[in-house]
């Protein structure tokens, strides 16, 4: 319950932490006691994917590194599929608005410049697909 009291969890993140914290509890104990947290609605994997998506984009990462993290916590590829979508178009307005950010008073660069493939890589690494990049950096061009 103290794990969860302090955020939401994925099933497999929150199996995972229990068995690492009692290694002595059998597999099976671990499991029924997470079912039954599923089951009262205190373990969610729908709510876990919608705070997940909503706290990392509003931490400037995009649609490739949320998407990385959430298989890498197990969720199903279905729950992805109902709060993340490659295609939003506010991948480019969080882009854009983190070159800003990022160019300050120099608001124009050189194309293939080393900023040019500076800016391109950051927002790459972040998660942005690469055509929202692309369209992205170009506006600074």
């Amino acid at each position: 319950m103290d794990f969860l009291a302090r955020r939401e969890h994925s099933f497999f993140e929150l199996q995972r932490k229990l068995s690492d914290k009692f290694p002595e509890v059998d597999t099976s104990d671990l499991f029924e006691v997470l079912d039954a947290l599923r089951a009262e609605g205190l373990q969610s994997d729908e709510r876990f994917t919608e705070a997940f998506v909503r706290y990392r984009s509003n931490r400037g990462f995009a649609f490739h590194h949320i998407l990385r993290d959430l298989e890498s916590r197990r969720v199903s590829s279905n729950l992805i599929g109902q709060h993340l979508f490659e295609d939003d178009e506010c991948w480019e307005v969080m882009a854009v608005n983190l070159l800003e950010r990022k160019l300050g008073e120099n608001q124009h660069i050189e194309f293939a410049s080393k900023q040019h493939q500076k800016l391109l890589r950051l927002l790459e690494s972040r998660g942005f697909p690469h055509q929202v990049s692309r369209k992205a950096v170009e506006k600074f061009l």
